[in-house]
């Protein structure tokens, strides 16, 4: 029988969170390998992965800041980012297509929400599409309205979970 863990990302998994990352987003909002590497060498409690029969099929990245404007290009770098800011920023929550749709994305998000409880933030903020707000909206988050963002060219919806 198979099994799904989630775990705290490590340095051997870059490529495979970076194939997520293009499997799952357009290129032009896609994160680097640069950025992800970044994200994981230096804020690894802020990474989950899930990984199933040994393959990481999803996955769940963020950084941390004082700041409530997450709209900052920069972030993505995770310039500014401080380990122990008060809020935690998710980058991105993504799932291979094939293993879409069994229930992985909210494992991965119910495990990040109450990491993050542990670590001792105020609060979980991100950017998501509009089609997405119902869905982040089950586990607590709320719409905060259209986000100032652009990246990728795209509208963003910033939302909020208070923890």
């Amino acid at each position: 029988m198979t099994k799904l863990s989630i775990r705290t990302v490590e340095p051997d998994d870059l490529v495979a969170c970076h194939t997520i990352e293009c499997r799952c987003f357009s290129p032009s909002e896609a994160a680097w390998t640069s950025s992800l590497e970044k994200r994981i060498n230096c804020y690894p409690e802020g990474f989950l992965v899930a990984e199933y029969d040994g393959i990481i099929v999803g996955q769940v990245n963020s950084g941390a800041l004082h700041k409530d404007d997450i709209t900052d290009e920069e972030f993505k770098q995770l310039i500014g980012h401080d380990p122990e800011g008060k809020n935690i920023v998710i980058f991105s929550l993504s799932v291979l297509p094939e293993f879409q749709k069994q229930g992985i994305a909210g494992k991965l998000l119910t495990n990040f929400i109450e990491h993050a409880r542990e670590m001792g933030k105020d609060k979980i903020m991100l950017l998501c599409k509009d089609k997405l707000i119902t869905y982040y909206s089950r586990y607590g988050f709320e719409d905060d309205g259209v986000s100032n963002s652009t990246h990728g060219g795209a509208e963003w919806h910033a939302m909020t979970l208070a923890l």
